[in-house]
C-alpha cells in the first residue's frame, strides 16, 4: 500500500491516506493515480480550478518526501509551475503527479496561496 501524507499550510489538520495505486482512478479529475485523484477520491479537497486538466496552478503542491516515486513532469506542467507562487525545486501540479510505486511514502505540503491562471489570463 502507498501512503500519502498531506500537510496544509492553512492550518487545516494533516491527513494521511493509505491506498493502492493500482486501483486508480479514484475520482475523475486529474491523471488517474495523481495526487489530486487520490485526494479527491478519499474526500480531501485540493483546489483545481481547471478540473485537473493541467491548465492552471491551483493544485500546486510541494513534495517533501517521495519525489522520485512520482511520474516525471512533462514540459507543459513545468511551464505552468513557473507561474506558481512559492515555487520550489520539488513543486508539482497535483493533477499531473502520478504516484507510480505501490510502496510509495509521499509527503506533500499544500501551500496557503494559489493563483488561478485561467482567471488571470482572461483579464
Amino acid at each position: 500500500m502507498a501512503r500519502l501524507r498531506v500537510i496544509f499550510e492553512s492550518g487545516e489538520p494533516e491527513r494521511v491516506i493509505e491506498f493502492s495505486p493500482s486501483k486508480a482512478p479514484f475520482q475523475h479529475d486529474g491523471q488517474p493515480g495523481s495526487i489530486l485523484d487520490v485526494l479527491l477520491g478519499h474526500g480531501i479537497n485540493l483546489e483545481h480550478a481547471c478540473g485537473g486538466n493541467c491548465a492552471c496552478t491551483t493544485c500546486h503542491v510541494i513534495v517533501k518526501t517521495g519525489f522520485n516515486k512520482l511520474s516525471e513532469a512533462e514540459e507543459r506542467e513545468e511551464d505552468l509551475l513557473d507561474r506558481a507562487p512559492g515555487l520550489t525545486p520539488t513543486s508539482r501540479l497535483g493533477c499531473q503527479a502520478v504516484i507510480v510505486d505501490e510502496d510509495a511514502e509521499i509527503v506533500v505540503v499544500v501551500p496557503r496561496y494559489t493563483i488561478n491562471q485561467q482567471v488571470a489570463e482572461s483579464r
